[in-house]
């Protein structure tokens, strides 16, 4: 694709050809783009003089950009193409049939439906085929003979509905998603320049020759050349695979790449390619080379294998700076899923599908294990049916009838054999749950698409009910929980505190100059007040909603900040420091005529006013600053103001005189010292109406509620206290970022999970908190142990900062509005009103899910139960299955597809919100399920088994058991029949409520679909009794029949009532199913990182503390043996201080690697088996390597650990101490790590390790 090489390159230079009237070719930007730094910096010169030039080649204007005119527009996508990168294919809907038609047990069926087929074709020669057995008797009237195929044919039909209704399931989850992921681009905007005037286009607008303004947190949605920039920062991770962050400017670095985000800054770029030419659509175009014949389940691991074959195939061709470029971006090969395509979209949730076992969201793993058991148990009883049927029937003929096999009966036997066959696989059929999946996906889709309605945009279908299991959510406060419509309230300016606004003229005028200027300018040039929308509307707040609460402040002085920027635009800013999480100060700089500047800064008011030497007075003049008034301004300004729940922001300003020539501009500790403040404003953004009743529902439901922010402690406090996350006489913690660092850290700076453990469950506001410490909360808060099951932890963010801590929680909430594009990428699901109350919808929703399938379950596992015991028992005792296979299919097809879809459509009630959240190990069906389950199965199968041995009498007509092969259907077993789908429809209504409840009609109506279904289900099987006839085996019943049917149906209502009478407490003996995923399931390349997670905890619980210092005193002793063992064969002795970080750091990861294999130990016997990779496994292998990521110190006081941490560094490990429970400073405990190792003879210490290893040989 992209192997122009350089001699191409310089040809098209040569001889210009130009696309239609622009001054370059698409050829020539593209080969453009392709070159980095200093070279592209050279190319433009080279060939076009400047970025200007480039802007005048592309007809377009670097202040005003385009003019906007549709014919320009248009006349540019033909040259250069359209910013957008076309979708896969989906796939179309024969494929969805043929991936449903890959289920085994419909093949079974299929295969078993066309032997009978073809069998019932088949006649006999001789017709008179007395001999062959009274079995044959029934083949009376070659009418009925003829009938033979239509059970096969009627088989074959149902199986065509199943595919087709699922086939049409997955088509319509396609289309929603991709319906879903067009809405997300839709709302992806973009700032560009037209006409002069800035405005926010739809990114796939975007043509080349626009002129578009980045900032922060964009991610880049085309390929540019910088015009202007400011401190501009770049990661191009997504496309290089470097981590660092790559500074862009006009003299170094112009070039920008679609793809890649915006980590500082701004600045206005000239677009130069788009769509499919853009350097990530070249890259998508090569995926979607090498995807076509892949099969899209293939593991995405497989996949990244071929796109980076593809890739070098492709580039092989290629120029050495392409080739340079394509090892570059394999890395990409991935990460570049966002960028405007469906197939991001598509890719993440194949990715989630894909990944290994473990991945699975916790409620499929759990349905997984329970089909898997649930289809188990039917092979089992499937199997069993067909041999008791065959036995039955070979014993019967042959042995008591004492029949010879006669050569013509052949195929009469056989015909027997198969509908034997059917039988068994129609209760394998319905005991199989093919529904479960269906049902979770139903559910899902249908909560997702109901969420749009209530403000969540989901863009992982797991995080939906990953939500509802949340235990801890970890909120910003801006925009979240407030407002986010901020206004200056009050103001500290010259010498006084203003409780509001002041009138502009108690201000000095030199004063109000400084004040206007400063705020105009060192507010990014994207952040405006627009004009209300609607007459007496408030005005829009467009960009920074800080900055916007400044240029507020200065209309409310009756200023105009626009005049000041129209004279000083924004090319005319000598430099600017924009703010970012570190800095958490902005400064802009301007060049005076007389070769002087001055430096206008703003910033949180704690960290400015600790840089200030001056202080404008009531004259305008300014005055010294000390220490002193610093710590009285504290206390009389800022935290009044604070404890108001305010943010503070302190403006200030800098003059550098012409005589002390240009400051070293790159060491900013000393441009950013020596302010003078011009004041401090207090900005107020109020809290959301809906706030605090939403974190009431929260903390009722189980939910704790932690706010993490950047704002100070004062302002956090009185925010979390108007939400009510503090209530007043509450010992809950608050505390700033440097002091929750302080507090998880040992001395060594290293973060420790005991000493997280000792904060979090009490923590409920960071204040002044970086990404970093929101990072590690929410990290520590999932790996925590303290409770006994695992915490949910939710975040919400919507700065690029956030980023690494949505992606560390189990569920990211991104803002829509404010948030920024790479917040919203490494997030689950987008609240588009930024509106904590969407979160508790959210939790709603996802609890919703759960209990959605915990009602399908209890529906579907009442009717596998009935159904399989009565095919089983009917099929042993009258050697026909009273249900006939047609029939179990289309009862499967109520139970699963319309039961799925009318139980988990039920819209989630509130009362959802009044439970504790289930937590990950909660069994699907709890013991009240399981009561209900069982309870209905015995009415049931009581009220079938009644009717197929005494339904004849009661209901005087003829028996219909023990018929002949091809006999008409009877009355008698199409009431059975009628009767078991009339039960069906009834405990379709009980199956609504899963805890007990009594009300079963509660809210029925609420439900359309389920009301549609139930009536639905019941004119059909009308229709099927009535007009069923041969391939549904039924006969038309008499009203009063189907009256009795019905009311048999009802009775399960009312034995529902008496059902949930009785107490489960009582019920000790009911088990619970359904439990999540355990080890086993999970590959075991995974194991081995969980081992040190799962085992050793187990473990250490089992062996009870004693054990576990005995087993630690032999292995001490063992070492020992080892070392001097060792020093005698003089070897020399390393012990190695090595540390590894890992993500999966909890108890020490004790790794053990056979070294001494010649001196095993003695121990060996005591090794318990289920203790593999644990404490005891030193005895077995006695050489041993420990790492851990962040050290701990398990049962040691915190002293005792500082104590003796230095002993064991300098010296071999001496004769182990008394093992008092205190004090295990054996080398496990202090995270030391000892390598004896044979094979390193006397290496020389490892200046790589922490500290040098200490060899000591003798």
């Amino acid at each position: 694709m992209a192997n122009n090489s350089y001699s191409g390159v310089k040809n098209s230079v040569a001889e210009p050809n130009h696309d239609g009237e622009f001054g370059c070719s698409l050829k020539e930007l593209r080969s453009l783009m392709e070159l980095r730094g200093a070279e592209g910096l050279h190319k433009i010169q080279e060939s076009y003089g400047d970025v200007n030039g480039l802007c005048n080649r592309l007809k377009t204007s670097p202040v005003d950009g385009l003019s906007g005119q549709p014919a320009d527009i248009e006349k540019r996508k033909v040259a250069f193409g359209q910013n957008f990168i076309p979708p896969k294919k989906p796939k179309t809907f024969l494929q969805l049939v043929w991936e449903a038609l890959q289920d085994v047990t419909l093949i079974i069926l299929e295969v078993a439906a066309i032997v009978s087929l073809g069998l019932s074709f088949y006649k006999p020669p001789d017709s008179e085929n007395k001999n062959c057995g009274d079995a044959a008797g029934g083949a009376g009237d070659e009418g009925e003979a003829e009938a033979g195929w239509i059970e096969g044919a009627a088989i074959l039909l149902s199986v065509v509905c199943v595919v087709l209704v699922t086939a049409f399931n997955d088509w319509s989850k396609e289309k929603q998603f991709r319906g879903l992921q067009s809405r997300i681009e839709q709302e992806q905007k973009f700032t560009v320049v037209r006409g002069g005037q800035v405005i926010p286009i739809p990114v796939a607008e975007i043509v080349v020759g626009d002129v578009a303004q980045i900032k922060y947190g964009d991610l880049l949605p085309a390929d540019g050349v910088l015009i202007q920039g400011n401190d501009l920062k770049i990661d191009e991770s997504s496309l290089t695979g470097e981590s660092d962050h790559v500074k862009k400017s006009m003299e170094k670095d112009p070039l920008l790449l679609s793809g890649t985000h915006v980590m500082e800054g701004s600045g206005k770029m000239l677009v130069t390619a788009v769509g499919v030419n853009s350097q990530t659509g070249i890259i998508f175009t090569l995926l979607g080379a090498g995807e076509d014949d892949e099969d899209e389940e293939e593991k995405e691991k497989k996949k990244e294998k071929e796109r980076k074959k593809e890739k070098k195939n492709k580039k092989q061709d290629g120029s050495v700076e392409n080739r340079k470029k394509a090892k570059a971006q394999d890395g990409a090969a991935v990460e570049m899923q966002p960028l405007n395509s469906d197939e991001g979209a598509e890719g993440d949730e194949k990715r989630k599908s894909n990944l290994p076992k473990k991945e699975k969201s916790v409620l499929q793993g759990k349905l997984t294990k329970l089909a898997v058991q649930i289809g188990k148990a039917g092979l089992v009883m499937s199997a069993i049916t067909v041999i008791i049927l065959v036995v039955l029937f070979v014993v019967n003929t042959f042995w008591i009838q004492k029949r010879p096999w006669e050569k013509e009966c052949t195929p009469i036997y056989i015909q027997f054999f198969v509908k034997f066959f059917i039988i068994g696989v129609t209760v394998l059929v319905v005991a199989v749950p093919e529904g479960l999946p269906l049902a979770v996906t139903i559910s899902l889709a249908y909560s997702v698409k109901k969420m749009m309605k209530d403000n969540n945009l989901v863009r992982h279908l797991d995080a939906c009910e990953t939500m509802g299991n949340a235990t801890a959510i970890c909120s910003d406060k801006t925009g979240t929980l407030t407002m986010n419509r901020m206004t200056v309230v009050q103001v500290f300016i010259a010498d006084k505190h203003y409780k509001k606004v002041p009138e502009p003229d108690v201000i000095p005028a030199s004063t109000m100059d400084l004040l206007i200027l400063g705020i105009s300018v060192n507010c990014a040039y994207t952040t405006k007040i627009m004009s209300p929308e609607k007459e007496g509307g408030l005005n829009r707040q467009v960009g920074n909603k800080t900055e916007c609460a400044l240029l507020g402040f200065t209309m409310d002085l009756k200023k105009d900040y626009d005049a000041i920027r129209n004279e000083i635009p924004e090319e005319k800013l000598y430099k600017v420091y924009t703010f970012n999480s570190v800095r958490k100060s902005m400064s802009t700089v301007l060049k005076n005529a007389d070769g002087s500047y001055r430096m206008f800064s703003k910033g949180a008011s704690e960290i400015l006013l600790k840089k200030c030497y001056k202080i404008l007075t009531a004259t305008g003049e300014a005055k010294v600053f000390r220490p002193r008034d610093r710590d009285d301004m504290v206390k009389r300004v800022i935290e009044p103001m604070a404890s108001e729940g305010l943010r503070t922001i302190c403006l200030a300003y800098r003059d550098f005189p012409a005589s002390e020539g240009e400051p070293d501009w790159d060491n900013e500790s000393e441009i950013l010292s020596r302010l003078t403040c011009v004041c401090i404003v207090g900005i107020e953004d109020p809290v959301r109406p809906e706030v605090p009743d939403a974190i009431r529902k929260c903390q009722r439901a189980g939910i704790t509620v932690r706010m993490v922010t950047g704002d100070n402690l004062n302002t956090a406090r009185a925010i979390a206290t108007k939400c009510g996350i503090l209530q007043p006489g509450d010992d809950f913690l608050c505390m700033e970022g440097k002091e929750f660092n302080r507090r998880i850290r040992n001395e060594k700076g290293e973060i420790e999970q005991e000493r997280i453990d000792k904060i979090w469950p009490k923590l409920r506001v960071l204040a002044r908190s970086s990404p970093t410490d929101k990072h590690t909360l929410v990290k520590g808060i999932i790996d925590s142990t303290v409770t006994e099951r695992r915490q949910v932890v939710a975040v919400t963010g919507d700065g690029t900062n956030d980023g690494p801590a949505l992606k560390k929680a189990d569920v990211g909430f991104a803002m829509g509005i404010a948030g920024t594009d790479v917040a919203k990428e490494a997030s689950d699901i987008i609240l588009t009103d930024d509106n904590f109350s969407s979160i508790v919808k959210a939790v709603m929703w996802g609890r919703n899910v759960y209990d959605s399938i915990s009602k399908f379950l209890q529906f579907q596992l009442t009717v596998n139960v009935v159904a399989v015991i009565v095919a089983f028992t009917g099929a042993c005792i009258t050697q026909d299955s009273p249900l006939k296979a047609v029939q179990m299919l289309w009862v499967n097809l109520i139970m699963d597809t319309f039961a799925s879809l009318a139980l988990a459509t039920e819209p989630p009630t509130e009362s959802l919100l009044l439970r504790k959240p289930y937590g990950r190990n909660k069994p699907l069906i709890s013991r009240t399920m399981m009561k209900n389950i069982l309870g209905h199965a015995v009415y049931q199968l009581v009220i079938i088994f009644t009717l197929l041995f005494a339904g004849e009498k009661m209901f005087d007509i003829d028996n219909g058991r023990y018929a002949p092969l091809h006999a008409p259907p009877s009355e008698h077993y199409t009431i059975v029949f009628n009767t078991f789908v009339m039960m069906q429809l009834f405990n379709e209504i009980n199956a609504r409520k899963i805890h007990g409840e009594r009300n079963v009609f509660e809210g029925i109506f609420n439900n359309l679909i389920f009301c549609s279904i139930v009536f639905g289900t019941f004119a059909i099987q009308i229709v099927i009794v009535q007009f069923g006839g041969k391939p549904f085996s039924c006969v038309g019943l008499s009203i009063e029949q189907w009256l009795w049917c019905i009311l048999l149906g009802f009775g399960c209502l009312l034995w529902g009532q008496i059902i949930s009478s009785i107490p489960t407490s009582r019920l000790k003996f009911l088990k619970t199913a359904g439990h999540g995923t355990q080890k086993e399931e999970i590959p075991d390349e995974e194991l081995e990182e969980l081992d040190d997670l799962e085992e050793i905890d187990h473990a250490e619980r089992e062996l009870r503390r004693g054990q576990i210092l005995w087993f630690r005193g032999l292995n001490r002793i063992q070492t020992q043996m080892d070392v001097v063992s060792a020093f005698q064969s003089g070897i020399s002795f390393q012990a190695a201080i090595k540390r590894q970080p890992s993500s999966t750091s909890q108890q020490h990861d004790i790794r053990v690697v056979n070294a001494f294999r010649s001196s095993l130990s003695p121990y060996e016997g005591l090794e318990k088996p289920e203790s593999r990779t644990s404490i005891h496994n030193f005895m077995t292998h006695p050489e041993f390597r420990i790492e851990d990521s962040e050290p701990h110190i398990p049962l040691i006081d915190d002293t005792d650990a500082e104590d003796d941490a230095p002993i064991k560094r300098n010296a071999t490990p001496t004769p182990p101490p008394p093992p008092s429970p205190n004090q295990n400073n054996n080398a496990v405990d202090s995270g030391i790590h000892l390598f004896l190792d044979p094979s390193k003879q006397a290496t020389p210490s490892a200046p790589g390790s922490p500290m040098h290893s200490l060899e000591t040989s003798l």
